[in-house]
């Protein structure tokens, strides 16, 4: 097939005055970009690459122009301006009939919004800790917030994207101190969030219909043990090869791996996820897993995603993950016969 790569750079973007230093984490690196397509390349494929964006648009419109129609798109782009931004190449293949990889722009939209997927979640029952959005200061003083401790995040953000040291706050006056730095820093709304204090598990979950399975799960944990909670925050992540480690499979009971497993697949139905996603959650003080968000365009780099890591520890190479990918929604945007 021609495939095209819809994708982000890091590089590409500029960052606003007086911006956080997380502000462009979510996109991807050129490292990223090239891995996916000589994946795509050893499957046979002929690859594009598409950017995101206008130049998105611009470069299939030429391409259909030039009657070199693109087959699929392989979706990674992240977006820009609202928190929708991750539904904006999803739309554009939607409006020119063209097919794509991964889940449709509704779910995308839905899924980087944190309060609106958890309630979505909590309709069909699925465990997730409570939780209230705050929007203005003005709103922390009467907002029903959860029982401390609570981890204070963006809502509407991704990548540990605003999550720090001070994220886990055990008063009133923490919790008051990190609504305002986010309100200030991301100009978007406040998830305070109840803290789980239990493991840390993230699911691959990939398939569509009723060959959706959990490929892997893998527990994340702290390098060293300590006493303080543990929070897989933005500077875990950017220290992980000294600050983390991955346990695949996680080092829990087998009746806890399964409920883990079957609610990561009710996760992944209810908020209607196609072809993969990576599902976080951690575990309640009675050992139960609570859903803490669904991310349905995880990060693909092959040493440093948490999915296709969680994968190549279960036996699926990323050769073997990408083109799984391809050809999950290939199957399932083919036309009817």
């Amino acid at each position: 097939m021609r495939i095209g790569i819809a994708y982000d750079l890091k590089r590409d973007q500029t960052l606003r005055e007086h911006a956080p230093d997380d502000a462009l984490e979510e996109y991807d690196s050129e490292d990223t970009i090239e891995a996916i397509a000589a994946a795509l390349r050893a499957a046979g494929h002929a690859v594009l690459r598409l950017g995101g964006g206008r130049a998105f648009v611009e470069r299939v419109l030429a391409a259909s122009a030039g009657r070199s129609e693109i087959d699929l798109v392989f979706n990674i782009a992240e977006g820009r301006g609202s928190r929708s931004r991750e539904a904006h190449i999803p739309a554009v293949c939607e409006l020119l009939g063209l097919r794509i990889t991964h889940s449709d722009p509704q779910t995308l939209a839905i899924c980087l919004d944190k309060a609106l997927t958890k309630r979505i979640a909590a309709s069909h029952g699925i465990a997730t800790p409570s939780f209230c959005v705050i929007s203005t200061l003005a709103e922390l003083a009467t907002a029903p917030l959860p029982p401390l401790p609570v981890v204070v995040k963006p809502n509407d953000e991704g990548s540990s994207i605003g999550i720090r040291d001070g994220a886990l706050c055990t008063t009133a006056a923490q919790v008051g101190d990190q609504v305002e730095a986010l309100l200030r820093d991301y100009h978007g709304a406040v998830l305070v969030e109840a803290f789980l204090p239990g493991a840390e598990v993230t699911a691959a979950v990939l398939g569509n219909g009723r060959a959706v399975r959990v490929a892997a799960l893998m527990e994340i944990a702290p390098s060293a043990q300590c006493d303080e909670p543990f929070l897989y925050s933005l500077k875990a992540k950017r220290n992980y090869l000294e600050a983390v480690r991955y346990h695949q499979p996680p080092r829990l009971p087998r009746a806890t791996l399964a409920a883990i497993e079957h609610t990561a697949l009710r996760a992944y139905h209810a908020l209607g996820c196609r072809d993969l996603a990576r599902i976080d959650l951690r575990l309640d003080a009675g050992g139960g897993p609570g859903l803490i968000e669904i991310n349905p365009i995880p990060g693909l780099n092959p040493t440093i995603g948490d999915l296709p890591l969680a994968c190549a520890r279960a036996g699926l190479a990323y050769e073997q993950l990408i083109a799984g990918i391809v050809a999950d929604a290939s199957q399932r945007s083919a036309p009817a016969t």
